[in-house]
């Protein structure tokens, strides 16, 4: 099984998302500024991934901090912080593990002994914690897993969009996640994959992944979902976030919204798979949660390749929010909300 990502004395271990499927590589990020680039270049992407990433790159640079004062050591945790915080702003996950990483530091620097002891402890403790938020994401993917694979049906095809597996996680997945469960419990689940224009994430990532576990998947273009669904060839559809609102808005890729939609016109179920890390109860709905825009190169080019006249004006939001109306249910690993969100997403933190 590959590994998306691991800590290892040389640096962060990732494989390079944007070589697949054509050939599996790794890269190592050597210092926290390469692992900034590979979250910015999308080397790494998925929203629990980049929470990890954001926390081994800040254990990264501090581990490799020169500094001999705990002012010095906070004035640098801050610049990188402010680097890697700045790299994608949608999902939430990532600034939510860079204030676990600042909790963790403030305690260390906060215990009894000499500035050089406060030092030492701040940074073993950091690259703990980064380690401890790896294996925290996939055992709560698992569990989320088994949560939903109740929902699917016996038997039946599940649509997903853009790639929700071990390849957005630290390992199993959150919406693939619950596809694998599903699978491993017996039913007879097979899967369409939107190919998830203009990155390809369902293409180039969910299908691999899929096609290596021996999960059947049929990979589909984004626009040939409404007719499936009215063809009656969808059962379900799945798919995980990069941010959720305290009312149970849902930002996710672009795309997301218009199969919510469709899945509500044909009677089809609608979830949401996500760890608690992506629920962000500070936003109170998806009107306030930031939507990345991108190059319009990658929606005019593929591979480099001009896929449309040259100078034409091109938008590139890289996600959507899906208004909560549209959700039959979003599953996380200390169970099932439904509505009213407002009510039974705190309660998950409870």
């Amino acid at each position: 099984m590959f590994k998306t990502i691991e800590w290892t004395e040389e640096g962060v271990r990732l494989i390079d998302q944007t070589r697949l499927p054509a050939e599996e590589v790794y890269r190592t990020c050597r210092d926290y500024r390469e692992v900034a680039e590979a979250i910015r270049s999308m080397v790494i992407r998925g929203a629990p991934a980049l929470g990890i990433a954001a926390a081994m790159g800040i254990a990264l640079g501090v581990k490799q901090s020169a500094a001999r004062s705990v002012a010095a050591l906070r004035a640098e945790f801050e610049t990188i912080a402010e680097t890697i915080s700045r790299t994608r702003p949608t999902a939430v996950n990532l600034f939510w593990a860079v204030k676990r990483m600042r909790e963790v530091l403030e305690r260390s620097l906060a215990h009894e002994g000499s500035e050089a002891e406060k030092l030492a402890a701040a940074r073993a403790r950091l690259v703990e914690e980064a380690q401890r938020i790896l294996a925290e994401d996939i055992a709560a993917n698992e569990t989320l897993g088994q949560h939903g694979a109740a929902l699917l049906p016996e038997a039946g095809t599940v649509l997903t969009h853009c790639n929700a597996g071990a390849l957005a996680t630290g390992g199993y997945g959150t919406a693939l996640g619950v596809i694998r469960a599903a699978v491993a419990a017996g039913k007879k689940i097979r899967v369409f994959a939107d190919e998830t224009r203009p990155f390809l994430q369902g293409a180039r990532l969910t299908a691999w992944e899929l096609a290596k576990d021996d999960i059947p998947v049929t990979l589909i273009t984004d626009n040939m979902a409404g007719h499936f669904m009215q063809q009656g060839e969808i059962q379900a559809v799945i798919v995980g976030a990069d941010r959720i609102a305290a009312n149970g808005d849902v930002a996710n890729k672009i795309g997301t919204y218009t199969l919510a939609v469709l899945a509500k016109e044909n009677g089809i179920p609608f979830y949401v798979a996500a760890p608690l890390s992506t629920i962000d109860l500070h936003v109170a709905s998806g009107d306030a949660i930031p939507i990345e825009e991108r190059s319009p190169r990658e929606v005019t080019h593929w591979a480099g390749v001009p896929t449309a006249p040259e100078n034409v004006e091109a938008r590139h939001p890289a996600f959507d929010v899906t208004p909560h109306r549209y959700l039959t249910a979003i599953i996380t690993e200390r169970g099932i909300a439904r509505e009213p969100y407002t009510e039974t997403l705190k309660a998950l933190f409870g």
